[in-house]
């Protein structure tokens, strides 16, 4: 199915940080493309619609579908090779799932010893079919995580070309900067939505404004939870959102997109969708701010209180 947007919208690019890649300020989460029930050559469409909209960069991990996600992208990005060099390639490892395809993990756990960064790495490049990712990111902090190795690892792959740029996901201020001390990371990709609004008051987005990082931001619409059901006040700030939203004449998705965007250390969201209209309507976000009442409204409604 083809879809025409207006040419106008296009989602415009935006730099991690003054020594950090170029992404869109869209960036289309692959997590659930296994969920898509997409052949490979609509896969492949779908690529193809999200580079139209300006959406360039492709958000991984290695986890994502039980291991499978990336063979799924990389199979669809095989049938039009020539894409690999209009696009970035995010990716994040880190994580050791119990999985009839990792028959050799006994249990759950967190590996950031460099000899997993790098094998993680080799196995990704294989399922996307690429020779280098753009960004890798440690997913989740460990706490047997060595600083100074993971440091090193990310120096060799540096070194061989194999990956351009670095950064973590999911870290708090603290860790962030003891890692980027010691090797220049250009983001943190955290959770982030009028529902889970910490990252706003914990320090992470500060300590990363201070430093000139933008993080990325997942699950922004709070993985559905803002358009459905839940407690009197997830209703209620669902209603002031959808006010403003109807006063701007502006999607409710766009609303929460611009709102996330409007903060002043630049973060760039993530979708979480197979559908391109959807992808479209957090575009739209990029296209509009929030007067600073409207954009308070939405806050105070997400804390369920007043400011002080």
């Amino acid at each position: 199915m083809s879809h025409v947007f207006p040419a106008s919208l296009q989602a415009p690019r935006s730099r991690l940080s003054s020594n950090g890649p170029e992404l869109s300020r869209i960036v289309a989460g692959m997590w659930r493309i296994g969920e898509w029930n997409m052949s490979a050559q609509q896969r492949l469409a779908f690529i193809e619609q999200c580079l139209a909209l300006g959406v360039s960069s492709f958000d991984h991990a290695d986890i994502y579908g039980d291991y499978s996600a990336e063979g799924l992208f990389g199979e669809a990005l095989a049938l039009q090779p020539g894409l690999r060099d209009k696009m970035e390639l995010v990716s994040k490892c880190g994580i050791k799932l119990l999985s009839p395809h990792r028959p050799g993990h006994a249990i759950q756990h967190y590996d950031t010893s460099a000899a997993h960064i790098t094998s993680s790495v080799e196995h990704t490049l294989r399922q996307l079919h690429t020779d280098r990712l753009d960004l890798l990111l440690i997913h989740r902090p460990d706490p047997l995580m060595d600083f100074d190795e993971i440091s090193g690892a990310f120096t060799q792959l540096k070194a061989a070309g194999k990956v351009l740029h670095f950064g973590v996901s999911n870290f708090s201020r603290h860790q962030f900067e003891c890692l980027h001390r010691r090797f220049p990371l250009v983001t943190n990709q955290v959770e982030f939505s009028p529902l889970h609004v910490a990252p706003l008051f914990d320090e992470t987005f500060d300590g990363l404004q201070d430093v000139g990082v933008a993080p990325m931001i997942w699950s922004p619409l709070a993985g559905g939870r803002l358009f459905q059901g839940g407690d009197a006040n997830v209703e209620n700030l669902r209603n002031v959102i959808k006010q403003i939203a109807d006063q701007l004449q502006r999607p409710f998705a766009s609303v929460v997109f611009a709102w996330i965007m409007q903060l002043p250390c630049r973060p760039l969201p993530l979708t979480g969708t197979g559908r391109i209209e959807a992808v479209a309507v957090a575009v739209e976000g990029t296209q509009f701010t929030l007067s600073r009442s409207d954009w308070f409204a939405i806050l105070r409604a997400a804390r369920g209180h007043e400011v002080a």
